[in-house]
């Protein structure tokens, strides 16, 4: 069955960040050119980079971690959701037309994916979000993942961060920074495994994602 991978690559200099965020910096630490026995790369980067997933413990103190995050939400049939270019955000409207009644896992592409491969490195601002009242719809069909295809699922410089909370407080995984460009809408098996960190606050992970055709 064909896989289509929609990760964002980890990359120096290539990969934008959320402003605040950790930069990305991938070091040689002890090289085989250099009379080292093997190739060792020191990643440096955020919990929240490229393609990653928020628990709740992101934006609520004492919630479940990262390596709490239950697998079976984050692998299995999801729906990919075409939205209009013109499309700024996601509200109840888009939900109630576009999503399907039955989705467990939803993936908003938007005009973001675009984004990735136009200013590779450069962080936009206008990215399309999911607004809370859309927020709060996906919680009443009970959806249990929501992914979206920039880095955050938030308006930019919300004060609030209602949109995370609203999902979130409701065990519902957020999945960040996704490339659904060349997705044809529909139905996919989507297979997400975040990396299992332990220690700290457990706020996120990066992930790798792929969606196999059905």
């Amino acid at each position: 069955m064909p896989l289509f991978d929609i990760s964002v690559a980890i990359s120096p200099g290539r990969t934008p960040v959320y402003p605040g965020d950790p930069g990305v910096e991938i070091i040689q630490h002890t090289a085989i050119a250099r009379g080292g026995a093997a190739n060792v790369s020191l990643l440096h980067f955020g919990a929240h980079t490229a393609t990653h997933i928020d628990a709740p413990a992101h934006f609520i103190e004492g919630a479940p971690t990262i390596s709490e995050t239950p697998l079976d939400t984050l692998n299995g049939r999801a729906w990919v959701v075409q939205l209009p270019e013109n499309v700024l955000a996601i509200d109840e409207r888009h939900v109630g037309e576009l999503v399907p009644e039955a989705a467990e896992r939803v993936l908003f592409r938007t005009r973001n994916s675009a984004f990735w491969s136009e200013q590779p490195g450069v962080f936009r601002e206008d990215f399309t979000y999911v607004t809370p009242d859309a927020a709060r719809a996906l919680v009443e069909r009970s959806v249990r993942l929501v992914g979206i295809d920039y880095l955050s699922i938030e308006k930019f410089k919300s004060d609030t961060f209602e949109t995370h909370i609203t999902l979130l407080s409701r065990g519902v995984v957020i999945l960040e920074g996704l490339n659904l460009g060349g997705v044809p809408p529909g139905e996919y098996e989507l297979i997400c495994l975040p990396l299992k960190l332990e220690g700290g606050t457990g706020d996120g992970a990066p992930v790798r994602a792929v969606l196999r055709t059905i």
